[in-house]
């Protein structure tokens, strides 16, 4: 959520059960649900569109997404991708906290606004839109230098959901892992002292780094699939 004066702009929409988090949010905030201009989602995937389709229905917000995604926000038809190493408590948890709220019942969003590589938004803090395929083919990340942060969805993670291993490391669940890995260098040109991931805690510090780490713990764990 970017807070801004001219009014709130919104980056993913999480799980259907997260309208209540936000609704508890703006309430502390003081801001009305009118006050959302914006809803500019990573990717289409499932737990990032949760509440997307109640906000724009229920409130009129529009909700912006990469061209190349729009078919699955819209359907949820979505290649079936390796799940890759993982551990029965971390991904018992990571299911189990999906069902928790409300998972299941993710709505699709039957309209969008198709968003471009290099857009300037015209939504509070004017975010970015920079092409990151690989997760998915139309995944992004929003740069908003407004607040000196880049979101960047599942384009990376600082936490794997199905091992529970922290810190920077390619996301589970990726379509295209080596595209996902040549993505990591348009995050590197960056200028941000935040990177927030659509899982695990936020990153201070340049998206350069985080870009590197990310791309060495990939290597490791091409080098020694077995450590998983």
């Amino acid at each position: 959520m970017i807070d801004l004066p001219d009014g709130i702009t919104l980056v993913d929409a999480g799980l259907p059960g997260h309208w209540n988090d936000l609704l508890r949010t703006l309430t502390e905030l003081g801001r009305p649900l009118s006050d959302i201009r914006g809803l500019v989602l990573t990717h289409g995937d499932g737990d990032h569109i949760g509440f997307a389709e109640r906000l724009r229905s229920e409130a009129g917000v529009p909700v912006f997404v990469h061209g190349d995604d729009a078919h699955r926000v819209r359907t949820g038809e979505k290649p079936k991708t390796a799940m890759g190493p993982a551990r029965i408590g971390p991904t018992l948890g990571f299911f189990a906290y999906g069902l928790r709220k409300n998972a299941l019942r993710t709505r699709h969003v039957s309209e969008v606004v198709t968003v471009v590589d290099g857009q300037v938004l015209d939504l509070p803090g004017s975010p970015v839109v920079i092409g990151m395929p690989g997760h998915s083919p139309g995944s992004i990340a929003v740069h908003i230098p407004a607040v000196d942060a880049v979101f960047v969805g599942d384009a990376l993670t600082t936490r794997h959901v199905l091992t529970g291993r922290r810190g920077p490391q390619p996301a589970p669940f990726t379509d295209e892992p080596k595209a996902a890995d040549a993505s990591l260098d348009r995050l590197a040109a960056l200028s941000a002292s935040w990177v927030l991931p659509g899982h695990g805690a936020p990153w201070q510090g340049s998206p350069s780094d985080i870009a590197a780490a990310v791309r060495a713990a990939g290597q490791r764990a091409a080098s020694y699939p077995a450590a998983g």
